[in-house]
């Protein structure tokens, strides 16, 4: 994203301003709404703290204690992206303008994102970074509000993409491509349309020729055949999948794929489907 590489710490705290730059709409059930409310409401407790303590309550937000809850912690930057508390790994930027360290354009849409007027209220953004509890790269929200000239906030991560979130993905894919071979194959291949959905992709393979049609994170396989994949490891994925959907009209099938959100092999379980001459499939990791 054009950071300008440093220390561990440095690294969060611009990744955790850079979630500033991209609002998401996005909402989900169960566990992440159960982290969003917690996330919420630790940053409405800390608003209400600053409110009435002022930079005096930076000292609490920067410690171990109430405004640190698990992976929850609150963190201030003022309008000009200096770090000026956090309860997490980020303490090691306070002080420090870490603004000043990104690329033209990023210190601009920055900036921006920075001036949010106080009367918009709690804004939310997410954004992928290294969870420091387990090392992996995962989604995480951050939900922020402006006070005076500083940004409070308060983050979680998000869960992995769900086996129920890659069946809703197939059963669209599928869907609009009985529809529409053409222009779903095109929306697939544009990496946008709704058929990429952070670590879930769809991928299409024409069964007569084998070869991919469709890829939805590496448009380098689109015309390859498909039977010769393998796995890092050298198990076979292409021709079992193959072989299972030409048997039956639905199958599944696990094998280790690098996952295009952490850039790691993991283990991959994918949900397949026949629709007419193509192989439909979407599949979700389990790390």
């Amino acid at each position: 994203m054009g950071l300008l590489s440093g220390d561990r710490a440095v690294k969060t705290a611009l990744v955790v301003l850079l979630a500033l730059l991209c609002i998401s709409k996005s909402w989900a059930a169960g566990d992440e709404a159960q982290e969003a409310s917690a996330a919420r409401s630790l940053l409405e407790k800390a608003v209400a703290r600053y409110r009435q303590e002022g930079d005096k309550a930076f000292a609490q937000f920067s410690r171990q204690g109430e405004f640190v809850d698990g992976e929850r912690y609150v963190f201030v930057t003022d309008t000009h992206g200096v770090m000026l508390a956090s309860g997490g790994p980020s303490v090691a930027l306070i002080g420090r303008d870490v603004s000043s360290v990104l690329d033209p354009e990023l210190q601009k849409n920055l900036q921006s994102a920075l001036q949010t007027p106080e009367s918009a209220g709690i804004q939310q953004a997410e954004y992928r970074w290294q969870n420091w509890a387990d090392g992996k790269v995962e989604r995480k929200r951050v939900y922020f509000q402006r006070v005076g000239n500083r940004l409070l906030a308060v983050g979680y991560y998000l869960p992995r993409a769900s086996p129920a979130q890659a069946k809703a993905l197939l059963d669209k894919a599928a869907t609009e491509l009985s529809a529409d071979e053409k222009g779903t194959v095109d929306a697939i291949n544009s990496l946008k349309g709704g058929f990429l959905q952070d670590d879930l992709y769809v991928f299409v393979v024409n069964t007569d020729s084998q070869r991919y049609v469709a890829h939805g994170t590496n448009l380098r396989l689109v015309g390859t055949d498909f039977s010769k994949v393998k796995d890092p490891e050298g198990k076979p994925v292409g021709v079992p999948m193959l072989a299972m959907v030409k048997k039956q009209s639905d199958g599944e099938y696990e094998y280790r794929w690098r996952n295009p959100v952490t850039n790691k092999i993991e283990l991959k379980h994918a949900y397949m489907r026949k629709v007419g001459h193509f192989m439909v499939a979407v599949g979700y990791y389990s790390g």
